[in-house]
């Protein structure tokens, strides 16, 4: 019998277990998963001593009140979320980004992210899950990935294999930042798009509508018109690809995406800015901003180094 493990109180809105994802199933139709948030989700790993590619509780709006139970492990959240540890009467505002320890029969309540959408707990150990296809990333629209490839589901238990006794607890002064532009490079079909159009991509701001999920992000705003044709042969699709199908509304493709499609493609977001798109709360406003392929290079370049130096302080 494990003796270490969290029971789930309440689940959550969308609860699931992620990594980095996995690689290179695109040509039989597994898209890359992982986590929404890739700066937050290793900066988690890094606050509770773990490996980069430690799968970690990713939770969006409201997270799960979990009970502990077992020897003393350290655990961290990321990303903009208010949460309390209770310790038998007393109940604790919790600091995000910044490890706590939690004790036999401490709960965890993760109330809810503030103005964004993720957030992620990562424990000094390793929640025992099986490997599927060299990560254990949930994909629950696939079917695929840890917990059978579900959310976590309420009064479900979570086992933990192993744990790292390391007790100092970390801390990392660091405040999340919204954008206010998100870059893009022109998309493969850019020309199907009229003059008009075009400059509407660019220029006029655009809603995230309620229908936004892991797989993708829909926009509302005017209608993008196609002079051309609005569907073509399908083909393969990257995280961060802008699809218009034909009614005028752009759709970005996220982590869970297909990977493959017929919409015409106006533009691709830029791994820079990717952390910061998907922390956009429906309602939210957005703006497209034009760069070119070397831009977005350095662009990634200069976030990736940040990253790194983040990682580095803690």
């Amino acid at each position: 019998m494990n003796k270490n493990y969290f029971e789930i109180l309440r689940a959550g809105i969308n609860s699931t277990f992620q990594d980095l994802g996995r690689n290179n199933l695109y040509h039989i139709g597994i898209p890359f998963s992982g986590a929404m948030d890739n700066r937050n989700y290793l900066l988690a790993n890094k606050l509770t001593g773990n490996d980069n590619n430690n799968p970690v509780i990713e939770f969006a709006y409201q997270g799960p009140h979990l009970k502990y139970h077992g020897k003393a492990i350290n655990a961290a959240i990321t990303g903009d979320v208010s949460f309390k540890i209770k310790k038998g009467n007393n109940l604790i505002d919790g600091e995000c980004y910044q490890s706590f320890i939690l004790e036999n029969n401490d709960e965890l309540d993760i109330i809810s992210t503030n103005k964004s959408v993720y957030g992620y707990l990562a424990i000094s150990g390793q929640f025992d899950l099986k490997l599927q296809w060299s990560s254990y990333s949930t994909n629950i629209k696939a079917k695929i990935g840890s917990n059978n490839g579900e959310k976590l589901s309420v009064n479900q238990k979570i086992n933990i294999k192993e744990i790292n006794q390391n007790l100092v607890s970390k801390k990392l002064n660091y405040i999340n930042t919204k954008i206010e532009n998100i870059r893009v490079m022109k998309g493969t079909n850019f020309d199907y798009f009229s003059e008009e159009g075009k400059k509407l991509f660019f220029g006029n701001e655009f809603k995230v509508s309620k229908l936004s999920d892991r797989m993708g992000m829909r926009l509302e705003g005017k209608k993008i018109e196609n002079i051309v044709d609005t569907n073509i042969r399908s083909e393969g699709l990257i995280k961060g690809v802008i699809q218009v199908p034909a009614d005028g509304n752009p759709i970005i493709m996220l982590s869970d995406h297909g990977t493959i499609g017929g919409y015409p493609k106006i533009g691709v977001v830029i791994s820079a800015d990717y952390d910061k798109l998907v922390q956009l709360t429906p309602g939210s406003t957005i703006k497209f901003q034009e760069v070119d392929l070397n831009s977005a290079e350095t662009l990634f370049k200069l976030y990736d180094l940040e990253t790194q130096n983040l990682i580095s302080q803690i």
